[in-house]
């Protein structure tokens, strides 16, 4: 067996690659490294094991890498080329070949990264032209998507649960943000008890499909031509969504940057190609839901050895606030 520094010191190389690359960017993240070698970028997954997924083995990762270039030539199907093996034989490592495959890795074509919707947020060079192409292939991918068979009630325990799930864990790790943290929560609660029959009839009208599960301005490139890349492909029941509530989590993220004229861009794109016109407060109760969430992933970093854990405790509670508010506001409040 190949162990995983191996493999890595082995992708660091320019020469490991078909083609005069001339260098290679390493990026390493929770479940996997991405090695930016000239105009492709190659994902190799960790042999992970979390709560919500499990890497272990060499057979559960190449499934994974085939689940995500499935799903995600959904909105990208020229970037996601597909799959090549890293193979050991004589006289080692390589990339592709017939030897014994020892890892397996998401081949992609590379996207300048100047043109993802976050780095342009953040550069303040972007206008409603530029995301008009973007909103479009959202609205009509979400608009196109069959309705996912699912019980109202069922749906509605499923946002309680998380709900739960998500303001059980954060005191775990900073318990200076239990009221914080009981806030959004309480306010959420509200709104599930006042409005279960509103979040039930977006079952009921077919308007809970599989869709991208991860919708990031990181993960939005603006073209041309427009793509979104890196859905959640781990785990199908976290694809199971609001189209609301996708671009809620689009939103708030959009807002945090500093530019929610963007989110609302996108919802409103949505609402014209779909005819599906969400009321406001399930809109902002969507996206306090997925503050409260984000608060909880933020906070999960705490389990690791960070090397600023206070950065992530600031993170969550800023999350929190942002849950707070939108609940409040999906209150009425």
């Amino acid at each position: 067996m190949t162990d995983l520094a191996a493999k890595v010191a082995f992708l660091r190389r320019p020469e490991s690659y078909p083609g005069n690359v001339p260098e290679v960017e390493a990026i390493e993240t929770h479940m996997a490294w991405v090695f930016l070698a000239g105009d492709r970028a190659y994902k190799m997954k960790k042999p992970v094991r979390y709560r919500f997924l499990d890497f272990s083995t060499l057979e559960a990762r190449r499934h994974d890498c085939e689940e995500e270039v499935r799903l995600n030539r959904r909105l990208s199907p020229d970037i996601y080329q597909g799959l090549v093996p890293l193979t050991s034989g004589l006289p080692g490592l390589s990339l592709g070949g017939d030897a014994e495959p020892v890892e397996w890795l998401v081949v992609m074509k590379r996207l300048p990264r100047e043109g993802m919707l976050d780095r342009v947020i953040t550069d303040q060079r972007v206008d409603t032209a530029e995301v008009e192409p973007a909103a479009e292939l959202l609205a009509e991918f979400f608009a196109r998507q069959p309705a996912e068979p699912m019980d109202p009630e069922a749906y509605v325990e499923r946002l309680r649960q998380e709900v739960d799930e998500n303001a059980t864990e954060i005191p775990a790790h900073a318990f200076r943000l239990s009221s914080a943290v009981r806030r959004s929560a309480d306010a959420l609660r509200s709104f599930l008890d006042q409005e279960a029959e509103l979040l039930g009839d977006r079952v009921r009208s077919g308007r809970v499909i599989e869709g991208h599960g991860d919708l990031r301005p990181e993960h939005v490139f603006l073209g041309p031509p427009p793509a979104a890349i890196d859905c959640l492909e781990f785990e199908r029941r976290f694809r199971l969504l609001d189209p609301a509530q996708e671009l809620a989590f689009l939103g708030l993220e959009c807002e945090r940057l500093g530019a929610p004229w963007i989110g609302r861009s996108f919802l409103e794109a949505y609402c014209s190609t779909a005819r599906d016109f969400p009321p406001d407060r399930l809109v902002a109760f969507y996206a306090a839901h997925c503050g409260l969430l984000r608060a909880k992933i933020a906070i999960w970093h705490l389990e690791e050895d960070v090397p600023d854990p206070e950065h992530w405790v600031d993170k969550c509670s800023r999350y929190l606030d942002s849950a707070t508010r939108h609940a409040h506001r999906a209150l009425g409040r």
